[in-house]
């Protein structure tokens, strides 16, 4: 329903946005490491706490195979820091709250929500190699097992 999609072999758009603590992170600081980017709709809400809680119970394989976990949502750095103190998320939770990155990435547009056409967040995960080039890209994923089977994708063990 929108119309831009990025596909593995195209350079990931960089960005710079605020964290959960206010600090400016770029994707290009994190070139040299494979990074899971993810983007959700919203902090706190019952599906992006599944799937957030799911990243964080896999963060030690997922780091033992050489990713960098990254969440996107347009929630505000506060909001994002109260999301990971509440549910110990120990990765990086980026405020995007104008969807200017949504947007360069993709995940923002339309899409069916309970039978309804709306304009939001579509819960996307891109893998980004070392050299910020775009490995996967994954649109419209559920939050209920999505990083179950993105293990399985990069074969990386639980």
């Amino acid at each position: 329903m929108t119309t831009t999609r990025l596909e593995p072999g195209t350079p990931a758009p960089d960005f710079t946005l605020l964290d959960q603590d206010g600090t400016s992170v770029s994707l290009s600081d994190l070139r040299g490491k494979k990074v899971i980017l993810y983007f959700y709709p919203a902090a706190m809400t019952p599906g992006c706490t599944t799937q957030a809680c799911d990243f964080r119970d896999s963060i030690s394989s997922l780091q033992g195979a050489g990713y960098t976990v990254v969440g996107v949502s347009r929630d505000e750095p506060a909001t994002l820091k109260k999301f990971q103190e509440r549910d110990a998320l120990t990765f990086e939770l980026l405020s995007d709250p104008d969807h200017a990155v949504h947007t360069a990435y993709g995940v923002w547009g339309e899409k069916m929500n309970y039978g309804k056409v709306i304009e939001g967040v579509i819960r996307s995960t891109f893998v980004i190699d070392e050299q910020g080039v775009i490995e996967l890209a994954q649109y419209n994923v559920k939050a209920t097992g999505h990083v179950a089977r993105l293990r399985k994708a990069l074969g990386v063990d639980a």
